[in-house]
């Protein structure tokens, strides 16, 4: 077996950060039903999955949760379950172009055409005024993502929907306990897609889920997550093998039970960084929250204004050197995502994703993230800009 020891170096490094991007909370109770759904044998889909639908359902304000086995796979069978819809092989979901290349790769993994907007720098979310410009007679559906737990403009992304009869689906893999207006992020469009991934508030560790309050997009979900069969082997419509197991499952069990409490430490995270970072306002754009919505914080991201005498690239070297881990704010998929040059779009042509990708970096506020580590954070970012502005 041949050893990548530059890359074991490096994940050792990362293991070491003081402030750390993400974490996984497993509590006993989880290691409780690990164990007895080892015991029992049966480590399929079963009854922890369908209890870990049910309670996923209730928590998150819909009638119907239907598990997979990764965000990804969310999104696309959301997607895929459009041909039950009228959707046609080839036909159009607009994306925003500022996200994780999965929601673009599920789109394309359903048979689908992504077809990419701009967003708005300041929320990093689809921006509404640009999205009756890509509509055209193939466009299907409308999938905003809630970037960094930040809601979307549901209120203009809905009417557009509503005036050009498409269907909403709302990319909510990072926005855990998100609301907009008062109402639950995931509970505007038809259907919504959750990551369960390690880093997220709910996580089964790997695993996804799809919500919806339609009985029959409950039913055409369950189809396709097994390979398009209904009953016991009728292969009714094309479909994926993305079941979620019982381990899995059972993780998941363990953190809808903490939910309250991951999201109100992540949330003190947010608000309070958010409050520390007011002083670096002519240096950085950074998530705020509005009066009418409520982040269901992911993480923090920074992105470097225009016109300063430092780089996103030197911000992340001296904060990485800190011990503060930090991710790149992903890529304009369409443009800075080589897999999708096949689309012909060239640089330029997302101005706003690509700056975000530019000159963004994000870096984690979860719940086991102390108040301190944050003071710390800011002292970090504090001292760079002092540096840089002096020449020190």
């Amino acid at each position: 077996m041949t050893i990548d020891h530059a890359n074991s170096a490096s994940l050792a490094a990362k293991a070491k950060m003081r402030v750390p991007f993400g974490t996984v909370s497993i509590t006993d109770e989880a290691k409780q039903l690990i164990n007895a759904a080892i015991d029992a044998k049966w480590l399929t889909r079963g009854k922890y999955v369908q209890a870990f639908e049910e309670k996923f359902a209730e928590l998150f304000g819909v009638k119907y949760a239907v598990s997979v086995s990764s965000g990804t796979d969310a999104d696309a069978l959301a997607c895929a379950a459009l041909y039950d819809e009228g959707a046609a092989r080839g036909d159009e979901i607009i994306v925003p172009a500022l996200s994780f290349v999965a929601s673009g790769n599920a789109v394309l993994q359903a048979g689908l055409t992504p077809v990419f907007v701009d967003v708005r720098r300041d929320t990093l979310n689809i921006d509404p005024d640009k999205i009756e410009a890509a509509i055209t007679s193939k466009t299907r559906a409308i999938m905003p993502v809630h970037l960094m737990g930040k809601p979307a403009d549901m209120d203009q992304i809905m009417a557009i929907a509503r005036q050009h009869k498409l269907l909403v689906i709302e990319d909510a893999a990072e926005a855990h306990g998100a609301e907009y207006r008062g109402k639950k992020i995931g509970t505007f469009g038809r259907m919504a897609a959750y990551s369960l991934y390690a880093a997220h508030i709910v996580t089964s560790i790997e695993g996804g889920m799809v919500t919806t309050n339609d009985q029959k997009l409950r039913d055409v979900l369950i189809s396709l997550r097994n390979h398009g069969i209904d009953g016991k082997f009728t292969a009714k419509r094309v479909g994926f093998s993305a079941k979620m197991n019982e381990l899995e499952a059972a993780v998941g069990l363990g953190n809808i039970k903490i939910f309250d409490q991951i999201l109100g430490k992540r949330r003190r995270n947010l608000l309070y960084l958010i409050d520390k970072f007011k002083i670096f306002e002519p240096y950085f754009i950074f998530l705020k929250e509005e009066p009418y919505e409520k982040i269901g914080p992911h993480a923090f991201h920074i992105i470097v204004r225009e016109g300063l005498p430092f780089s996103k690239d030197q911000l992340v070297a001296q904060i990485e050197a800190a011990g503060i881990d930090s991710r790149n704010l992903f890529y304009s998929i369409p443009t800075q995502c080589p897999s999708y040059a096949f689309l012909g779009h060239k640089l330029g042509d997302f101005p706003e994703a690509e700056f975000c990708s530019d000159h963004g970096t994000h870096i984690g506020i979860h719940q086991d993230i102390e108040l301190a580590d944050l003071d710390y954070v800011a002292e970090v970012v504090g001292k760079f800009i002092k540096k840089m502005n002096t020449g020190i």
